[in-house]
């Protein structure tokens, strides 16, 4: 049989999304600030959309009977202090492996501004210094020789926002003096710069730095910044060892330490954190009713000029009036999209408060698990699109501001084969049970499981020693040398 080419007719059946629809996709998952960021360039590109500056319709507010009713809202909410807000899974130690992660520099704060007109002394404040800045006054004090002030400079590029010098090794071949010239002069901004610390190539070299400015380095402080992994695991009695002391001493030289400066240069980073708005609140009524409400900063709202289009559209051209009717319906569809992006995250919010109720009035050990393919068959929605409109988005309750996703958790069995217990409280409970120890009763991992289930709570070992150490939880050995190391302190 010859092969030729010839045209043949075939039916077949496929999927195929519209651009349209593809945008309300990225519109569920867009969080407020890129939100904000699309809806500004569609105005910019359409000059048929507007902002909608009004007040919020009431389709944005949803009042929810809790499940748990019988009393009245101010009645049943548990705000004591040591319930308003879950502990911080991912707080640290205060003596953790990660040694540099024990400190915390205090970051310099930019100048504010005032962002509706008023006149704001804070923005006349002097633009703080940089890291760069510091060091280059200091530099042209320090180093009166042209070549030793050009490596200093190069020195002070190469650093890391932290204060550390990671690549001393490969400047060499970038500046092309040789490495006793480098570390001479290396040595002499060590000796010289503040913050004392600065251009270190290790943690143990910043401290070093750093107690030989106090006239703290002494054989015994040596030893015991070589030893930081020691410190890190709190082998006190081999540091003691090591060092020649005695156990007071040493509590001394560990207070010493505490109170030096892991990441000196971090205190000249002007960078805030930026706070974070939530995309929807959540308030009580006294009547026992739950209140969801959309955030009207968080969801920005577009209006179509239709006046402005009619005028356009009767002293417009052919070619103008397609450009026109194409700017109309991409903006009654961005119009649609946002709208139909409000109900949806109010409805997913309406629901997930309705499943979490107990978590609102009693505090994070009242968190029921929850998987997202729940919360989607309750609404009528797909589990994806569940999952695109909880991603980066938040919401105000009485206990604090939570990620959507936070109210998601694995299912842990009961013991007495009653309703699973959340992970989330379940690791609420075991750091709780950690903070109440004392250094005569430090419980272990299987001690944490024999309480939990005589609490209900049927767990593994092993998933207990998983939950500790994802809370930076360090073992019972560790702690029972921690809290004698601080009572011997005391």
């Amino acid at each position: 049989m010859a092969l030729k080419p010839a045209f043949g007719l075939q039916q077949t059946q496929s999927l195929v999304m519209t651009p349209q629809l593809l945008q309300s996709i990225k519109l569920l998952q867009f969080n407020n600030v890129e939100l904000d960021q699309y809806i500004s360039s569609e105005i910019e590109r359409n000059p048929l959309l507007t902002r909608d500056d009004g007040p919020a319709p009431e389709s944005n507010v949803i009042e929810l009977r809790p499940r748990n009713d019988a009393e009245a809202m101010s009645e049943r909410l548990d705000t004591s202090l040591e319930n308003l807000f879950p502990d911080d899974p991912g707080r640290r130690d205060p003596i953790s492996p990660d040694l540099s992660a024990q400190w915390r520099s205090a970051s310099g704060a930019g100048p504010s501004t005032s962002s509706d007109g008023d006149w704001n002394p804070e923005a006349f404040v002097a633009t703080p210094q940089t890291l760069r800045d510091v060091l280059q006054e200091q530099i042209l004090l320090i180093f009166k020789e042209p070549a030793e002030r050009f490596l200093a400079l190069h020195l002070a590029d190469s650093l890391e926002d932290s204060g550390y010098l990671t690549d001393f090794d490969e400047l060499p071949a970038r500046t092309g003096a040789s490495r006793a010239e480098l570390e001479k002069v290396l040595f002499k901004l060590q000796q010289n710069i503040e913050p004392a610390g600065l251009f270190a190539r290790n943690l143990s070299e910043c401290l070093a730095i750093q107690l030989r400015a106090k006239g703290r380095l002494d054989p015994a402080m040596q030893a015991l910044l070589q030893n930081l992994d020691l410190l890190a695991r709190r082998d006190f009695a081999s540091l003691r060892k090591i060092c020649g002391v005695d156990e007071s001493d040493l509590v001394d030289m560990l207070s010493e330490i505490r109170m030096l400066d892991p990441k000196p240069g971090t205190a000249f980073l002007s960078e805030g954190s930026e706070p974070i708005t939530p995309d929807v609140i959540v308030s009580a009524a006294p009547d026992g009713t739950w209140r969801v409400e959309l955030n009207e900063e968080a969801v920005p709202r577009v209006l179509v000029d239709q006046s402005y289009c009619a005028k356009v559209s009767a002293k417009s051209g052919k070619q103008d009036q397609t450009f026109i009717s194409e700017c109309l319906q991409n903006a009654n569809w961005l119009v649609r999209a946002l709208d139909q992006r409000s109900k949806s995250i109010l409805k997913v919010a309406s629901e997930i408060v309705r499943q979490q109720d107990a978590f609102l009035v009693h505090g994070v050990n009242h968190l029921r698990p929850l998987k997202l393919k729940t919360i989607a068959d309750l609404v009528g929605m797909h589990e994806s699109t569940v999952s695109r409109i909880t991603a980066n988005k938040f919401m105000m309750t009485p206990r604090g501001v939570f990620e959507m996703r936070y109210f998601f958790t694995a299912a842990i069995a009961a013991a007495d084969g009653g309703d699973a217990h959340s992970a989330e409280a379940v690791r609420n409970r075991i750091r709780q049970l950690i903070d109440q120890e004392t250094a005569e009763n430090v419980l272990s991992d299987d001690a944490l499981v024999d309480i939990l289930k005589e609490e209900g709570v049927d767990i593994a070992r092993r998933t207990v020693a998983k939950y500790r150490e994802a809370m930076s939880i360090p073992s019972s050995v560790q702690r029972r040398r921690e809290k004698r190391a601080r009572i011997a302190q005391k």
